[in-house]
C-alpha cells in the first residue's frame, strides 16, 4: 500500500491535539506493512510476526503490554487506544489485508474479480479512514459510507498509480474477469509498449476510482476546520493523479504519474472550488 502515500500524516492541516494520534495509527500501519513487504523473508515468517503484532496489539488494547520488538509503536499507540478509546477492530482489519498480501504473493494468486478487489479495499484501506473519523468524533452512517468510498478510491488510485512496480514485484491487481472482458493478457502489462486493450483496462479502472471518489468528496465539505481542508487536499490529490494516468492514455503500466510541487497551486485551487456553488 506504499505506506499510505495517499494519506497525509499528521500534516500541518490536521488539528494539532491530534497529530500524535494520527502518527501512532500510521506507525503501526507502516510498521505492519513492512513486516508483510520488506525485506526477503519467507511467507510464513511474515505471517508468524504479523500473528505476533496483532498479539500484541490486543495486548496493548487490554494494557497488559509492556515492552517487546515493536515498544516504540505501542508505547505510542496505547495512549490513543485509552484516550480516544480506540476500537481495535479497524487496526486489525489492516493485518487481516497484510495476512492476505503475503499469501497472495507466495501463492501467485489473483482477484478473479472487480468484486474480490474491492472487499480487499474494506480492509486495507477503509479502516483508515474510519479510525480518522473516530478521532474527529464523526460516527453517523452517511460518513462511514463516504469515508469508505473515498479511502477505497484512494486505494485503487495507488494500484492503477503504481502499476508498473507491482507488477515487477508479482503483484496483479487488475482481476482477471476484467482482464478478459478487455482481452488484456499478462504480457501486455509487462512490455514497454503500446497495448490499446491494456489502456482501455486501465481506463475502465480510472472511471471506476473517479466515481467512487466523486461519491464520498461531500464528506470534506461538511468536516470543519483545517480537517476537512485536509481531506479536500486528500480528494483533489487523488483525482490529480487520475487526471494524469488518463493524459498517460492510461498507460501507467510504462509510467508512474507522479504528483508534484508543481500541482500543488491547482490542487488548492480545486479544493477551494469544492465549497462554492456552481457557477
Amino acid at each position: 500500500m506504499g505506506h499510505y502515500e495517499n494519506f497525509p500524516v499528521a500534516s500541518w492541516l490536521c488539528p494539532p491535539r491530534l497529530r500524535p494520534a494520527i502518527a501512532a495509527i500510521y506507525a503501526f500501519a507502516r510498521t505492519a506493512d513492512d513486516i508483510a513487504d520488506e525485506g526477503d523473508a519467507a511467507a510464513a515468517e511474515r505471517l508468524a510476526d504479523l500473528r505476533a503484532l496483532r498479539h500484541d496489539l490486543r495486548a496493548a488494547a487490554d494494557g497488559t503490554h509492556d515492552s517487546g520488538r515493536w515498544a516504540p509503536v505501542f508505547q505510542a499507540l496505547r495512549p490513543v487506544l485509552r484516550d480516544f478509546s480506540l476500537p481495535i477492530a479497524p487496526l486489525e482489519q489492516l493485518l487481516d489485508a497484510f495476512e492476505q498480501d503475503v499469501r497472495f504473493t507466495a501463492a501467485a494468486s489473483r482477484y478473479q474479480t472487480d468484486a474480490q478487489l474491492l472487499d480487499y479495499c474494506t480492509r486495507s484501506a477503509n479502516p483508515i479512514g474510519r479510525l480518522l473519523l473516530h478521532l474527529y468524533d464523526i460516527h453517523d452512517a452517511h460518513s462511514l459510507i463516504q469515508s469508505d468510498q473515498i479511502c477505497s478510491a484512494l486505494q485503487l488510485i495507488n494500484f492503477w498509480q503504481d502499476l508498473s512496480v507491482d507488477l515487477a514485484r508479482g503483484r496483479w491487481y487488475p482481476s482477471v474477469q476484467a482482464m478478459q472482458q478487455h482481452l488484456v493478457k499478462d504480457s501486455d502489462l509487462q512490455a514497454h509498449q503500446l497495448c490499446a486493450p491494456a489502456s482501455s483496462l486501465i481506463a475502465h479502472y480510472v472511471v471506476q476510482a473517479r466515481e467512487r471518489m466523486q461519491q464520498g468528496a461531500p464528506l470534506a465539505l461538511r468536516i470543519p476546520g483545517r480537517a476537512g481542508w485536509e481531506l479536500r487536499l486528500v480528494v483533489q490529490g487523488g483525482l490529480c493523479i487520475l487526471d494524469k494516468i488518463a493524459a498517460l492514455n492510461h498507460e501507467s503500466w510504462r509510467v508512474r504519474p507522479r504528483i508534484s510541487l508543481i500541482d500543488l497551486p491547482v490542487l488548492l485551487w480545486r479544493a477551494w472550488r469544492m465549497g462554492r456553488a456552481p457557477d
